[in-house]
């Protein structure tokens, strides 16, 4: 069995205590040795760009500046949405150093023999 994880996350800062409960499953499993991949959709494509992802959700939650950079510090990776991403007419190059503009076929072709999935 495969020890890699895909989390697929479709909330952006509309629901910031949804987007730090995904970042904190990616940092645990990067973290912890299991490659990561976050599968950016809908409104968390924005997520992926500089200076987007910052403040924090809730009391006692950490900020996400800084589970973004746990995150591309372990080896973590954001695969984006083109048909969100375009939609949103968004700059390319206003992207993370880990993200990549990736639909649905590079997603399989990178899960391979299998991986553990997480949604939010």
């Amino acid at each position: 069995m495969s020890d890699k994880s895909v989390i697929s996350l479709t909330t952006g800062l509309e629901d910031a205590e949804t987007v730090t409960v995904a970042f904190l499953v990616a940092v645990g499993a990067a973290e912890s040795g299991r490659p990561p991949l976050m599968f950016l959709t809908k409104e968390a494509v924005r997520l992926a760009q500089e200076g987007v992802a910052v403040g924090v959700a809730c009391d006692g939650c950490p900020p996400l500046p800084d589970l973004m950079k746990r995150y591309a510090d372990a080896g973590g990776q954001y695969y984006v949405c083109p048909v969100c991403f375009n939609a949103r007419q968004l700059d390319k190059g206003d992207l993370l150093p880990n993200a990549e503009i990736q639909g649905t076929v590079p997603l399989w072709e990178w899960i391979g023999d299998g991986a553990t999935t997480f949604s939010y």
